[in-house]
Formats: structure tokens, sequence, C-alpha cells
């Protein structure tokens, strides 16, 4: 057959086709603002509607297409549509399998939970239970506590500074009268709570912690778990020392006190290491996991060592633990990102990804940091205009802890304040260029890049360039000041 010729339109004429899927497109997003409520959160940044996507990119229904480094807040590992993840499902829908199964012994459970103590970290897959529950995220930390709770015949957890599990319920809300929470200070280096940033950083924010788990007077008591994110993804890419993790097991260890890590985010690859703990040499007692590793389709498990395992006879197990298609689409990602390596890829790509953003970094003031392990990267951007304030000055809770710096952080650059509006402009500016991306962090000052971890060196080199110009751009519209120092 011959090439389809594309004839072109007189100056001034419309394309019929196009006009009707532009309105379409904008008819669409008028019946979303009328319909949902304003707490709609990607809709309301991103008016997308998409209608076909596969790997990195999206098409919307206005033709566009976009470079998506959103990849569904993290649940799309392979990207979208990959063709392993389509033929699990096919052979599922082909085979008369039950699509809901509560949580009762199917075929694609039993392949799902051997794919995933092959991937376990050593020390934990020999003892392993699983728990399967809601297929959000929150309601696997919810089950996580639970557990713990149960366990210890304690109440109360230990968290940290810019953790985002837990919004549905009582596992980190707060509200329930048994539930007390206690957040402590997360170690980073640009907004260290300490103002030193690095080892000394970390060791301070570790003795911060044993000092309040060895409080019984004013302090709290012992609690029924302690649980942390590896990479702080909602709160702004922020990657935990490997020093400060491996402390928190020793003091959870020596208090015997469940150590939960959030791996909801950072499983499956995404930080260079098939789960993000093992960058630390750490096995905790619990991990919480969701999104990557349904492949896409809703799944939450909770996996534990099997000395926690006291379940409560009666107990509910919820009415979707048992999606079938999700487990084997889940199965089919696993092994997908095991058997081709795609951690190791994601280690050396985001390794010259994170190097050409700290690039930018030294060119625009307007960058204040650049941060991230592996496909996992945060881009905060700052107000070079406002005043430099050692003592963090950028809003309510700036100095977190409680505690004020008068110290160069380890990063050599003086935290300058958040600049949300900033962050917003550059998120319009990639859209407008044709890249997905999201934000997060301080204010929401932090871009985030989450794209598949089937990324090439040629998308990669397409996103960077795109995301350096929208930044460029925003920076200079917003006044965005001369280049960094060096």
């Amino acid at each position: 057959m011959g090439r389809t010729q594309v004839k072109s339109l007189p100056v001034g004429a419309v394309d019929a086709p196009a006009l009707a899927s532009r309105n379409g497109h904008e008819a669409i997003l008028r019946r979303q603002a009328a319909r949902e409520p304003a707490a709609r959160t990607y809709a309301r940044a991103l008016p997308i509607v998409p209608v076909r996507a596969r790997g990195l990119t999206i098409e919307g229904a206005d033709g566009r297409r976009y470079l998506d480094c959103l990849s569904g807040a993290g649940t799309l590992a392979l990207g979208h549509n990959h063709p392993v993840v389509l033929e699990a499902i096919r052979k599922v829908l082909d085979s008369g399998a039950p699509l809901n199964a509560l949580d009762l012994a199917t075929p694609a459970k039993d392949a799902f939970l051997t794919e995933l103590y092959r991937s376990l970290p050593p020390g934990l897959a020999g003892r392993a239970r699983v728990r399967f529950c809601g297929p959000a995220g929150s309601e696997a930390v919810e089950t996580a506590y639970a557990l713990v709770r149960a366990a210890t015949g304690r109440s109360g957890l230990l968290a940290f500074t810019g953790s985002g599990r837990g919004t549905t319920g009582t596992a980190l809300s707060g509200t329930s009268a048994d539930t007390r929470v206690a957040r402590l200070p997360y170690p980073q280096d640009y907004r260290c709570p300490f103002g030193v940033g690095g080892e000394r950083g970390a060791d301070l924010a570790a003795r911060w912690t044993e000092s309040l788990l060895d409080d019984p007077g004013p302090g709290m008591p012992l609690p029924a778990g302690v649980i942390v994110e590896p990479v702080l993804n909602e709160g702004g890419v922020i990657p935990a020392p490997h020093s400060w993790l491996r402390r928190m097991r020793q003091l959870t260890a020596d208090r015997s006190i469940p150590l939960i890590v959030d791996e909801i985010h950072t499983g499956v690859g995404r930080t260079g290491a098939f789960w993000a703990v093992e960058h630390s040499g750490v096995t905790p007692d619990v991990m919480v996991l969701s999104k990557a590793i349904g492949g896409s389709l809703p799944l939450a498990v909770v996996v534990y060592r099997d000395d926690l395992d006291i379940g409560e006879p009666g107990a509910p197990v919820g009415t979707f633990p048992g999606n079938q298609l999700a487990m084997a689409a889940g199965t089919a990602t696993l092994a997908h990102v095991r058997e081709n390596a795609l951690a190791e890829r994601a280690a050396t790509l985001g390794k010259h990804m994170l190097g050409q953003l700290q690039n930018l970094a030294s060119e625009l003031e307007c960058v204040g940091d650049v941060r991230g392990r592996g496909l996992m990267i945060g881009v905060e951007l700052v107000d070079p205009q406002a005043e430099r304030d050692s003592g963090f000055s950028d809003g309510p809770g700036a100095a977190e802890g409680g505690v004020a710096a008068s110290v160069m952080p380890r990063s050599g650059r003086r935290p300058l304040p958040a600049a949300p509006e900033l962050a917003a402009a550059v998120q319009q500016e990639c859209l407008r260029r044709g890249l997905i991306v999201g934000l997060g962090g301080r204010h929401a000052g932090v871009v985030q890049l989450l794209p598949p971890l089937t990324l090439t060196d040629e998308q990669a080199a397409a996103v960077l360039d795109r995301l350096a110009d929208a930044v460029r751009t925003a920076a200079r519209c917003r006044g965005g000041g001369p280049a960094a120092a060096p």
C-alpha cells in the first residue's frame, strides 16, 4: 500500500475532524468541571482527556501527544499498556475465571504470590506472610497498623515529616482515639531541620528519635510500630540517608518495635533496586506495597514477618482483596522487571538524568535542589529574589521540628523560600511542550519525575530538553533571577 497523503489546507481553512476532536475534548472537560468536586487534583492542573496510550506516550482527545512522566502517580512501572501486561489480562479474561474471588485461592493469586516472594529481600522472604487488603496504598497502611497493634498489644505510631500515607482513615491521621501519631524530623540536605545536612544531620535526626523512644515520662510510650518511606515522594522526593535508615532499623529492633517500610511509591525497581530498602541493606518487619505491584490496576498488600501473624478470628477481609486482573498484571510486571534488569537500568539512567538536571541547577538560581534515586527525581524550585534567610523563613513550619538553622547546609547553597507559583508555571510550560510532570514537596514547589522503567535514552533526552526549556521559560517570565553562583 502507498503512503497516506496528508492534504494541506488553505490558509484560514478549518480541519473539520481536528475541530470536532478539539470540541469533544473541551466538552468532556466542561462536564467534568460541572460534575466533579473542586477537590479534583491532577485534573485541575492537567486538562487532558487521554484516549490512547502506549509506553511513555499519551494521546489526548484533541490529538495532542504527551510524554507521561507522572506514570499514574508511579503505578505504571512498565508504562501504559505494555504488551506483557495486556497479554496477562487477556488470558484471565479469556479463561472464564472469576474477576472477583474475595480472598479465595486462585491460580492468578498463587502465581502473583510466587513471583512476589521471589522478589522480596532475602531476610524477609524466608519467613514472610502476605495480607491482601483494599486496593489503595492508604488502606494498606491502615492494615499494617492494625497488624502491629494486634501483635504488640500497643497503640500509636511513629512517623516522619513529609510522609503522605494514611489519608483515608486512622493509620496516620491521628483522628482515632487510640491512634497517637508522633511525627519526627526526616533527615535531608537542602532543608535539613537542624541546618547541617549530611551525616551530621542524619545523626541528629536519629538521636531525636532515640530520645523520644527512651523517654517514659512526658514523651510517648513505645509505639505499636515505626513507619518510614525510604524515599519521600509526596514530601518532595527526598531519599533517606542510608546510615539513618540503618539506625532506625537498629533502634526499633533493640526495643522490639516493628519497623514498617512504605514501598508504595518506591517498590518494583523505581529507585534502582527492586525495593528501596535494599540500598541501605535494611530488612524491615513489615512492607506496605501498592501502585506498581498491580501492573497498572488497583492492588495493595502488606508483607510481614510470620511471628507478627496473630490473625483475629472474624476480622473482616474486605470486598476487593481478590482482583484477579490486577494479580495477573502484577505478576507480569514483577517478572518483567526482574527478568530484564529494569531496576539496574533505572539506576543507570536515573544517575545520568540527575547529572543533567544538576547542570541546570548550576545555571539557574531558581533551581534550589535536584535529588532522587533511580527514576524517582525531584527538582525543587525556589524564589531567588527573596531575602536569603538561614533560618528557613519561608512559611509556617519552616524550621521543621522547631529548630532554626544558622549554618550553611552540606549542599553548599543556602535554602531559599519555596516557589509554588513558579513550580505550577513550570508544570504548565511542560504541558505546552507535551510533557506531563507532577508537583509535590514543600508548598508544592517540587517538580516530580516518575517515568516508566522502560524509558529509553532518546526519551530521557527529550524529557530533559522539554523540562529544561520549561524551567528557563517560566523563570524568565517570572523574573527568575541571575544564574546560580558556582
